[in-house]
């Protein structure tokens, strides 16, 4: 590849930008993770990501990605042989239920069309539908990465609610957390499951698994094969500021630093600079005259945008231009999607400038490659930001 100037222009739903604050918080001596100075460092961590998620008891942090994650909440709640049940709602969701079978579980699956939000009504037919009650956890990704579909999660509690089944919610929030509002007491979630490199604007490395106290109460008499991910050993060392195993110190000196930010700005006015940022891209995308995969305008996605491309045209070219001729990442059709959309991030630490050079070089993009579309996608874009 030629020399470039300038920077990298990294529009990935994930990995994000990482702040030059946080790298050079992360670039600090690593300190003894067993000494008192860590003690109090570990407990303040703690205590502050249970104020970004909302959740009033333990927020479990592992060095590991948001698969992690997936796997912590399933094997501290779930013996082999249990049902588990997921809505074939995106490709998030199908890695999920992957991992869920591995570990032995019998997961359910119900058909579902990828450009539309899980619907609360249909989870009610299937949970109705189970009167003994098999179903042990119901699975739900409420930002689908690879589509840009959000999914209601309070109306999903609701409908289980409604019902009145005991199955356990898990919620995948990899990249909505920090990008849009997430409660996890008030929306009645038991396990919700994070990663560090999205909002919270870290390299990836860190994951992270709230859960409620019916969950821990599950935990509690599940009997199974765990223990790297054991909720036990996390809370009996947690409740010390410390963690059962070596932890990735410099990773948690960047996440000191990133919450440190979000305590500046604010996480109300985080959300809506990602909303912001996510409405302009969506009226870039509609003035080229291309479509927003998410077919449902009240469940667009504030963390990222999928593009759905004309017939018998090709994403990757869109993207393999954007790179070697603008030096812009941008994210690929997972799945059954590959070739037919390309991702368009503006979550974590993305300004107003950076999100329209992203769209500029997305509207060149489309041309080099001959793809069917109008002119003036950035000029929508643009208007919109400079009304705001």
């Amino acid at each position: 590849m030629p020399f470039r100037s300038g920077i990298h222009f990294l529009q990935l739903p994930g990995p994000t930008n990482v702040p030059e604050r946080i790298l050079r918080a992360m670039s600090k001596p690593t300190i003894d993770h067993r000494g008192p100075e860590f003690k109090e460092f570990g407990a303040k961590i703690l205590k502050e990501l249970k104020d970004v998620f909302q959740a009033s008891e333990y927020v479990f942090v592992y060095p590991a990605s948001g698969s992690g994650s997936w796997e912590s909440g399933l094997v501290n709640t779930l013996s082999a042989g249990d049902k588990v049940l997921r809505f074939d709602a995106g490709f998030f969701s199908e890695m999920w239920g992957l991992v869920a079978t591995r570990l032995g579980l019998e997961v359910q699956v119900a058909p579902w069309d990828w450009r539309l939000p899980v619907d609360p009504a249909a989870l009610v037919k299937l949970l109705t539908a189970d009167p003994n009650h098999e179903i042990k956890a119901v699975l739900i990704v409420h930002n689908e990465t690879a589509t840009g579909v959000v999914t209601d999660i309070p109306a999903i509690r609701r409908a289980m609610d409604d019902v009145g089944h005991p199955a356990l919610l898990m919620v995948d929030a990899v990249s909505s957390a920090c990008a849009m509002e997430y409660r996890h007491d008030d929306w009645g979630v038991d396990v919700t499951i994070c990663g560090s490199q999205k909002g919270f604007m870290l390299p990836p490395g860190l994951s992270f698994c709230a859960v409620s106290s019916k969950a821990l109460e599950v935990h509690r008499s599940t009997k199974g094969f765990r223990s790297y991910w054991d909720w036990t050993d996390q809370m009996t060392f947690e409740e010390t500021g410390y963690f059962p195993y070596t932890p990735a110190t410099n990773l948690l000196y960047g996440l000191e630093e990133a919450l440190k930010m979000l305590r500046e700005e604010g996480l109300q006015n985080t959300h809506a600079r990602h909303a912001r940022l996510g409405e302009a891209t969506r009226r870039a995308v509609e003035a080229w005259g291309l479509q927003n995969f998410c077919s449902d305008p009240s469940a667009v996605s504030a963390a990222a945008t999928s593009v759905l491309m004309p017939e018998g045209t090709d994403a990757n070219l869109v993207r393999t231009i954007c790179l070697e001729k603008f030096d812009m990442s941008l994210g690929g059709g997972l799945g059954r999607l590959n070739g037919e959309v390309f991702r368009i991030g503006h979550l974590g630490d993305v300004n107003d400038l950076m999100i329209s050079g992203t769209l500029c070089g997305v509207e060149m993009a489309l041309s080099i490659a001959g793809v069917p579309h109008q002119s003036g996608g950035v000029g929508a874009a643009l208007e919109f930001l400079a009304s705001q």
